[in-house]
Order: structure tokens, then C-alpha cells, then sequence
């Protein structure tokens, strides 16, 4: 089976999944929060060397101001959480998105989680923070501008400007709780990835359906505009 090498996932449903169970939206995600480490696992053990999930864009700050405190506590929380648990792992964590505007215990817990596992060698795990690809992009140009003439932009060149210059670009695109869209997540990075959606909705996103969309993206035959 071919198992793609980065995973990229657009966690959606949070919310909706509460709502089914006349749960309040902080439910959903608190147990949509929970969920990361159980897939974070089930990708390292099927194989897949890095994984990069949506978890706060730079739309979301439009939601109501209580809902985005709960989410901004939640994701410090997690990030504690998760920097403790990546080292029994040996899971690398990285955060893509603007961070000049997260609260500081936000900051200093991503830092922090970074710092602890930047040599680790297991899965490498990527959360995307007050991230939108559109931002990430201007942000990019603005720096590649300030250090290249035009003729030496490149297509290689953007890429090494972008918060995930380090990374491989996602080979498969999941998106969860039923949407058809991208959501200004990696639209530069996602140009020829595989794209999965499916009902489910993510808190209810089991191991089980991971496996799921990796035997869908064996059964795809990638030809990048060839024949």
C-alpha cells in the first residue's frame, strides 16, 4: 500500500458534533482537542513521517469573542499537554501561522513545545495556528522581496520563504464534518495533493477513518498533469 508521506488535515465539525449531542460548542472542542493525540498516534503507526492539522485560522477571530478565548485556553492547554507527551513519542512539534498577535501563554507554550523536541525524529507534527494561506503568502512575497532582484524569484525560491519551508509539500488533504472547500489552508502547498472529504465530523475522526482515507489516496493514481 502506498502510504503518503504528509497528511495534511482540516479539523471541522467541532461544533456541529456538540450541537447533535445538545452539547455547548466548548464540548466539541475539548473533545475535538483530545482527538489530535489519538490520530497523531495512529498516523505515526501506519507510517506517515509528518502531519499538519488546521487548528485555528486567521478567520476564526470573527467567531464570538467568548468562543475564541475558550479556543485560545484550549490550544495553550494542548500545547503543554502535547510538548509532554511528544517526548515519550519522540514527536517533533512545529506551529505555521502568524504569531504576532497570540496571547503569551500561547506563545511561550508553543515555544516551549518546539524548543523541547526540534531534534526529535518520530512523527513530525505541525499545528497551524492564526494561520490562512493567503496571509502566509504576503508575509512570504514581503521577505523574498526584500532579499531577491525579481529575475531570482522563483517557484523553489517562494516555497523557502513560507512558514513551511522546511517541510514536504502534503502528498493527502483530509477534510472532516462534511465541507468541500480548502479554507485558505496551504493553497500553495496543496497544488497537487489528493483531496479526501468525509461526513464525519472531527471528534468522531477514529483511527479507523484515517485508514480509510489512506487506502482511498492507494487507490488514486497521481500523474501531476502528466499522462
Amino acid at each position: 500500500m502506498k502510504i503518503p508521506q504528509h497528511v495534511a488535515i482540516i479539523l471541522d465539525g467541532n461544533g456541529r458534533w456538540a450541537a447533535a449531542q445538545k452539547k455547548p460548542r466548548s464540548y466539541g472542542h475539548k473533545a475535538g482537542a483530545e482527538n489530535v493525540e489519538v490520530i497523531c498516534r495512529a498516523a505515526d503507526k501506519i507510517g506517515i513521517k509528518y502531519l499538519t492539522m488546521y487548528a485555528f485560522s486567521t478567520e476564526n477571530w470573527k467567531r464570538p469573542e467568548m468562543e475564541v478565548k475558550i479556543l485560545m485556553k484550549l490550544i495553550t492547554e494542548y500545547m503543554r499537554y502535547c510538548e509532554k507527551n511528544a517526548v515519550a513519542d519522540h514527536m517533533r512539534i512545529r506551529v505555521i501561522g502568524d504569531r504576532t498577535i497570540l496571547p503569551k501563554d500561547l506563545l511561550e507554550a508553543i515555544e516551549s513545545a518546539e524548543e523541547t523536541t526540534k531534534e526529535f525524529t518520530g512523527l513530525q507534527f505541525t499545528i497551524a495556528i492564526n494561520y490562512g494561506s493567503r496571509d502566509e503568502m504576503i508575509r512570504g512575497i514581503r521577505k523574498m522581496s526584500a532579499d531577491l532582484k525579481p529575475e531570482e524569484m522563483t517557484e523553489e525560491t517562494l516555497s523557502k520563504y513560507l512558514d513551511t519551508a522546511d517541510l514536504p509539500d502534503p502528498d493527502l488533504c483530509i477534510r472532516t464534518s462534511g465541507e468541500q472547500r480548502l479554507s485558505n489552508f496551504m493553497l500553495w502547498q496543496l497544488g497537487y495533493a489528493e483531496l479526501y472529504f468525509t461526513e464525519v465530523p472531527w471528534p468522531a475522526f477514529t483511527p479507523e477513518e484515517l485508514m480509510k482515507a489512506v487506502e482511498e489516496y492507494d487507490r488514486r493514481d497521481r500523474r501531476y498533469g502528466g499522462v
